[in-house]
C-alpha cells in the first residue's frame, strides 16, 4: 500500500446497482442520518457529464480535462460506462487509510479496481423490482421510452454472491433501504451510532 500506515478501521463502501434502484437516494439518506460525523466520507465523483444533467451533486469536467486528471493520477478508481467517464478522487483512499467510512456511488465493472486499490471494500447493491426500476427511469426524463426498454433488456441479474457484498432492496419506501443501510455502517464502525 505505498508504505502508508492503514488505520483497520477503515473501509471504502461502493454502492453499485442498475439504473432507476435509488442508489443517490439511498446514498442522500444515509448522509442525512451522518451530518456532522467526521469519521464517515461521502464521495463526489467526477463525472464528464454537464452539472445541470440532474442527479448526484458532482464535479463535471471535459473528456480532455478527465483524461489530463486521469494521466496524473488523480483518480483512486476510474471507470466509462454509458458514454462518459466516472472518477473516484484519490483523496478518498486517504481517508480509508486514516480509518474513515467512505461511502461512493461506484459501478459494477469498476468492483475489481476499487478491491485492488482500498485496503477493505463493502459493497452495498442497491436493488427494485423491473416495475419500479421503469417508472424511475421514465420520470427522470434522461431518456426516451425505447433506451429505457433497452437499457432495462442489458442490465445484467441482481444477483452479487461475494463475501463483501450487501444486497439491499429499494423497491418500497425509502426509509426501509435507507435505514439498512445506515445499520451497515453501524457495524462497520463496530458500535451503536447515533443517527437521529
Amino acid at each position: 500500500m505505498d508504505g502508508y500506515p492503514t488505520n483497520p478501521a477503515g473501509a471504502m463502501v461502493v454502492v453499485v446497482g442498475p439504473s432507476g434502484a435509488g442508489k443517490d437516494s439511498v446514498i442522500g439518506f444515509v448522509a442525512q442520518r451522518f451530518v456532522g460525523r467526521v469519521d464517515i466520507d461521502f464521495v463526489r465523483r467526477v463525472i464528464t457529464r454537464p452539472s445541470d444533467a440532474g442527479g448526484e451533486d458532482h464535479e463535471s469536467v471535459s473528456e480532455i480535462d478527465f483524461d489530463a486528471r486521469l494521466a496524473a493520477g488523480d483518480f483512486a478508481v476510474a471507470w466509462k460506462a454509458h458514454g462518459l467517464q466516472y472518477g473516484i478522487p484519490r483523496e478518498a483512499l486517504d481517508r480509508v487509510r486514516a480509518g474513515r467510512i467512505v461511502i461512493a456511488n461506484g459501478s459494477r465493472g469498476a468492483l475489481d479496481q476499487f478491491r485492488q486499490v482500498f485496503p477493505k471494500v463493502v459493497v452495498v447493491n442497491i436493488t427494485a423490482s423491473p416495475a419500479a426500476l421503469a417508472q424511475r427511469l421514465v420520470a427522470r426524463g434522461r431518456e426516451s421510452e425505447a433506451d429505457i426498454l433497452k437499457r432495462l433488456q442489458r442490465q445484467t441479474p441482481d444477483i452479487l454472491d461475494e463475501a463483501d457484498v450487501t444486497t439491499i432492496d429499494n423497491s418500497g419506501p425509502l426509509e426501509i433501504a435507507g435505514s439498512r443501510f445506515v445499520a451497515l455502517v453501524a457495524e462497520l464502525q463496530g458500535t451503536a451510532l447515533e443517527t437521529g
